[in-house]
C-alpha cells in the first residue's frame, strides 16, 4: 500500500519534468534559429548593392523588364527586387534553390535574353581560390 503514494507523487513530477524539457527545447530552438529576413518586393535601384547570391534576368527592353519586375511582386520565392536597365536582380527567400528557380524564371519570362545565377560561394569553391572572398551572408548581399 505504500507504493501508491509514491506513484501518485512520481507521475506528476515526471510529467512536469518532461513538459519543462520540451518547453526548454522549443525556447533554445527559437534562440538558435536566425530571425526572418525582411521581404520587400517593390523594385528598387541596384546601385549601391553588391549581390553574392541572386538570380539576374536580363531583358531586351526596359518595358519587358518593368513588366517582369511588377509580376514578381507576389512570387513567394522573391525577397528583394532590384532593377538596373534592362535587368532585374532577385534575392531569394532562404532555402530557395537558385539554379532551379533560374530555370523556372527562364520558362516564365520568354522575352528574357538571359537568366544568370550569381553564387559567389559556389564559384569560389569551384575555382579553389587560395584567398576566397568572404562567405556570402544569408541576406544574399555584402
Amino acid at each position: 500500500m505504500e507504493d501508491k503514494p509514491l506513484v501518485r507523487v512520481l507521475a506528476p513530477v515526471i510529467a512536469l519534468a518532461l513538459a519543462a524539457g520540451v518547453g526548454l527545447a522549443f525556447f533554445i530552438a527559437a534562440l538558435v534559429r536566425p530571425p526572418e529576413l525582411p521581404v520587400d518586393t517593390n523594385p528598387a535601384p541596384l546601385a549601391g548593392h553588391t549581390l553574392c547570391a541572386a538570380v539576374v534576368v536580363v531583358f531586351t527592353s526596359g518595358r519587358d523588364m518593368q513588366a517582369a519586375a511588377l509580376s514578381l511582386h507576389d512570387d513567394p520565392k522573391v525577397r528583394r527586387v532590384f532593377v538596373d536597365p534592362p535587368s532585374v536582380s532577385l534575392l531569394a527567400v532562404p532555402g530557395t534553390d537558385l539554379k532551379a528557380w533560374a530555370q523556372e524564371l527562364h520558362a516564365r519570362f520568354r522575352t528574357a535574353e538571359r537568366v544568370t545565377v550569381i553564387d559567389s560561394d559556389a564559384t569560389a569553391a569551384q575555382l579553389k581560390l587560395t584567398a576566397p572572398p568572404p562567405k556570402c551572408p544569408r541576406e544574399g548581399e555584402y
